[in-house]
């Protein structure tokens, strides 16, 4: 057996969910391009496709719209668990506990597209209880009319969403709803493999995504933007965290050896916002490449998808503490794709590890 630590470069799923090609800078869902689905198509046509293969017409897509935002009501015995969670419990450890708490006899194995419209739907109706319940502000309830998008903002600010405002954070929801066997999604794989329920597995996922070297980046990009304030300040401070050997958050990625195809989109997404922080984030990007260049030549370090991510949420009012559930979110729809899949083709993860410890001597 080969040992590869973190699992680098070993291929356990074989599946037609997604293509992740990190030397082209590639992102391919189901067969087509993941920037032109963002900018063209709205989250329930991705989160359709990504589940049954086919972008849905007319009828389909209308149908799907209407279960997910029937779905998104929360019933009373989840509002008064949110309700009564610690002040200082996040809000991924809010996600976590709810999405536990909806896996009644009604999630059981094998897991449904039914149990992924119930999910995805409740998690931004979730963010948004909770959100308001923090505030002390009015606990609003989804608009059936409404979109997912729609909803979750209408519900986070009370008011009707502008269409612009929708647009941006359904291009970000759709970028980043999948994204390969990255450590959430193959957790979600790994308990379906058990045969465990969808919110298991989901909850589980939340777990893994909870860390702050997968789901944490986004609000580590907006304080170093804010610590940096202008472009007169910027080359001094990336000098001097450079030299000092730290990182530069929003550069860099595991698999991408170029551009994240996700951040060329979203810098098109967030240019429509027109305001002076994001042409402070289209300056300080440039000179961070340039100094990235100078100071670790060779090592490919470009920008990544939470880099632009940022500007899309101050666009929309997304607060910073809402960064990365707003990702969880968006990745439900690609961990349920997973979980679909992998019980279509179930098999128990289960890897092997090597022994490097004493062996006892053989009793005589």
């Amino acid at each position: 057996m080969t040992l590869s630590l973190g699992l680098e470069n070993i291929i356990v799923s074989e599946n037609d969910i997604s293509l992740v090609d990190g030397q082209k800078g590639h992102l391919v869902y189901k067969g087509y391009w993941a920037k032109d689905l963002a900018l063209n198509k709205s989250f329930e046509e991705v989160v359709f496709l990504l589940w049954n293969g086919t972008l849905p017409n007319d009828i389909e897509l209308k149908v799907f719209k209407r279960e997910l935002s029937h779905s998104m009501k929360l019933d009373e015995n989840i509002k008064k668990i949110i309700e009564l969670l610690p002040a200082n419990v996040d809000m991924l450890g809010v996600l976590r506990t709810a999405v536990s708490a909806l896996g009644t006899e009604n999630f059981s194995w094998p897991p449904t597209k039914e149990q992924g419209i119930t999910i995805l739907a409740k998690i931004p109706a979730i963010i948004a209880y909770r959100q308001n319940c923090l505030l002390k502000k009015e606990k609003i309830e989804p608009k059936p009319e409404f979109s997912l998008t729609e909803n979750y903002l209408y519900m986070l600010h009370g008011k009707v969403p502008e269409k612009t405002h929708v647009r941006a954070l359904e291009a970000y929801l759709v970028l980043t709803a999948e994204h390969g066997l990255n450590a959430s999604t193959f957790t979600s794989r790994v308990i379906s493999s058990t045969q465990s329920d969808m919110a298991s597995a989901i909850t589980g996922a939340i777990g893994a995504l909870k860390g702050p070297l997968h789901g944490g980046a986004p609000s580590e990009v907006d304080n170093m933007i804010e610590e940096i304030g202008s472009l007169s300040n910027a080359e001094s401070w990336v000098r001097n965290k450079l030299e000092n050997n730290e990182k530069i958050m929003g550069f860099g990625h595991r698999v991408y050896k170029t551009r994240d195809p996700r951040a060329e989109a979203l810098s098109i997404i967030a240019s429509g916002f027109k305001e002076p922080w994001f042409e402070l984030s289209v300056g300080i990007e440039k000179l961070i490449l340039k100094l990235l260049d100078e100071y670790k030549p060779g090592r490919k370090l470009y920008t990544n998808v939470e880099y632009y991510a940022v500007a899309v949420f101050r666009g929309v009012g997304i607060p910073k503490e809402l960064y990365t559930p707003t990702f969880t979110f968006s990745r439900v729809a690609g961990w349920v794709a997973h979980i679909l899949d992998q019980s279509n083709q179930n098999k128990l993860i289960r890897p092997q590890s090597k022994y490097i410890g004493i062996i006892p001597k053989c009793e005589e």
